[in-house]
């Protein structure tokens, strides 16, 4: 029998957290978050997007043993903002047994029915910065630090469980050559030129600072027509900068201005820390801080993680200055391969950006969709 348990104490959120420690504990490309990122991720204490969104988070049992998890959120901006009439689900994990997928789900189903809402939809988690998607394609590869990893018997579950697929995103790996290809270095010459663009130029993450909310509000104005899009509030935006501080580096930044100084685009590229939090194993202590490290010191790989584009200045070629300065860094640093993040499959604007780097697909990830 399956008893499915809500979960409040803070020995049960650990709990949660720690499961998929178990379920991968033999897997070679889960990639472990760190716990206690987590577990404040999931207090309603701590993370401010509880000033518009509730959630509960449940454990199901089987013999006493703990075998899947899940959470239901209610992200209130999207509702009255979007008018999406939803139930997030998210977190979601557990054996490959469809019972247990059928009776974890069935708490969503609940609190639908609940508050009069027409479906539900995920894995997601809190808004459109999270991690999102069922893995459908790419089991043979590690996940990076924003993506689940999934065994494929999730997909095969919302199949027989009668879900359709709603968004679909899909990830690339690119081919980066020893040096600058001239039409880039070229056609960036020419666009600086003629909209009087400028990179800026960062020394220090003290100087990144005063440009991060400019980011956010160009993220906003970049994806805002895309179909997962929830606008992001200003308390998340600072809890953004607070928790992902640390694992920026200045030179991995390119933000271009115009000639009044205004942000026009910018692009975040990281290290990959797959391989280091692999090796960290959900704590930064007291090995786990030098793995990360290590990879931001020494990597051959990066991952592109946000790009985002005035619409004024979309289409006019601003992405060869951003893929100059990219360039450059990549050959500074023995970077020779970059994998991009999850870019909703429709959004063939942001694809077309790599074509110049022999992409392959080498992910697909989509939520699942069910009416109640």
């Amino acid at each position: 029998m399956i008893e499915v348990k809500k979960i409040t104490s803070q020995q049960d959120i650990k709990k949660f957290v720690k499961f998929p420690f178990t379920l991968y504990k033999k897997s070679p490309y889960w990639v472990p978050p760190l716990i206690n990122d987590e577990i404040e991720t999931l207090d309603k204490d701590k993370n401010p997007v509880f000033k518009n969104a509730d959630a509960e988070y449940y454990l199901a049992y089987r013999d006493g043993k703990i075998v899947g998890r899940i959470a239901i959120i209610i992200n209130h901006v999207e509702i009255r903002e979007t008018g999406k009439k939803k139930v997030r689900f998210g977190w979601l994990d557990m054996i490959d047994d469809l019972d247990v997928t059928q009776a974890l789900l069935a708490k969503a189903y609940e609190k639908g029915a609940e508050l009069g809402l027409e479906y539900i939809e995920g894995p997601v988690g809190f808004g459109n910065m999270e991690k999102a998607g069922i893995l459908t394609d790419g089991f043979d590869k590690m996940n990076t630090m924003i993506t689940w990893y999934h065994h494929p018997y999730y997909a095969q579950h919302f199949e027989k469980l009668g879900f359709e697929k709603q968004a679909t995103w899909v990830e690339f790996s690119l081919s980066i050559p020893p040096s600058i290809k001239e039409k880039v270095a070229k056609f960036s010459g020419l666009v600086k030129q003629r909209y009087g663009l400028s990179v800026i130029e960062f020394k220090n993450k003290k100087e990144i600072i005063p440009y991060v909310d400019k980011m956010f509000e160009l993220l906003n104005k970049t994806y805002n027509s895309l179909q997962t899009f929830v606008p992001i509030q200003q308390y998340q935006i600072d809890y953004y900068k607070e928790k992902y501080f640390n694992f920026i580096q200045p030179d991995y930044i390119t933000c271009i201005k115009d000639k009044n100084d205004e942000l026009v685009a910018f692009s975040i590229v990281m290290p990959s820390f797959s391989k280091a939090l692999k090796k960290a194993n959900g704590s930064l202590f007291p090995f786990g801080w030098y793995h990360l490290w290590q990879a931001q010191r020494k990597n051959d790989k990066a991952a592109f993680y946000l790009i985002g584009i005035d619409p004024e200045y979309q289409g006019k070629g601003v992405t060869a200055i951003i893929f100059e300065e990219m360039q450059y860094l990549f050959n500074s640093k023995g970077i020779d391969k970059v994998e991009t993040n999850p870019e909703l499959i429709e959004n063939t604007a942001v694809q077309l950006l790599w074509k110049d780097y022999k992409p392959v697909q080498h992910k697909e990830r989509s939520t699942f969709k069910k009416y109640l």
